[in-house]
């Protein structure tokens, strides 16, 4: 086995609700399985019991931004601790539906709060040790899709949780959020124009990990 084998990955897909990232979890994980790859497939928040007991409040009961904003970074640390280190520990693939990019884009951009305060949480839950880097994932797939579009797509599909019900300006500034952030670590993000068809934007993100020579 090659040093790249060895090796752990930790890949993030981001976007607006509707914005179809969901959809190619499943090939992408045939991809790294099929190299003989173990894949860990989550999401956020959730990817624990307590996480996912976290979700289902986050996403149905009426809170301020500072109170969802600190259960979102707890469901992270015990998703973090319990899942993610221990899989790239072991040279895992971890496929994260959303990680901390999402907090400053929902909670940050689009719910306005403010960004000091989540760069304190993610440093607090993020960093293994004082002095070292964050976790991060080491490729951010974001799917990048008007609102409007997005909002068509998701129509009639099922009951919106608090988030999916939001007004087209709260998904306008949750859109703006992630292009600051794909801005200011641009050797992490993969922009993937998921306005397209499907084959168009299933390229893109095989490009996007060949790029990394992670698959052949």
């Amino acid at each position: 086995m090659d040093q790249q084998a060895r090796r752990g990955q930790f890949i993030s897909l981001e976007g607006i609700d509707g914005a179809g990232k969901s959809s190619h979890l499943d090939a992408i994980e045939r991809l790294f399985a099929a190299a003989g790859r173990e894949v860990v497939r989550t999401r956020e928040p959730g990817g624990t019991p307590l996480a996912e007991s976290l979700r289902a409040l986050l996403l149905n009961e009426a809170m301020d931004p500072l109170t969802e904003s600190l259960l979102v970074f707890a469901a992270r640390r015990d998703h973090v601790v319990q899942v993610i280190q221990p899989a790239l520990a072991r040279g895992a693939v971890v496929l994260c539906d959303r990680f901390t990019d999402a907090t400053f884009a929902y909670q940050g951009a689009g719910r306005g709060f403010d960004l000091a305060v989540l760069q304190t949480l993610e440093r607090w839950v993020q960093q293994q040790e004082a002095g070292a880097a964050l976790l991060q994932p080491e490729l951010t797939l974001w799917f990048d899709l008007a609102p409007e579009v997005a909002a068509e797509r998701l129509a009639g599909a099922r009951m919106p949780d608090r988030f999916e019900a939001q007004p087209a300006e709260f998904f306008r500034r949750v859109r703006e959020g992630y292009a600051r952030r794909a801005a200011e670590e641009p050797g992490r993000f993969a922009r993937i124009d998921a306005d397209t068809r499907r084959e168009a934007v299933w390229a893109q993100v095989e490009a996007a990990l060949q790029e990394r020579g992670w698959l052949k």
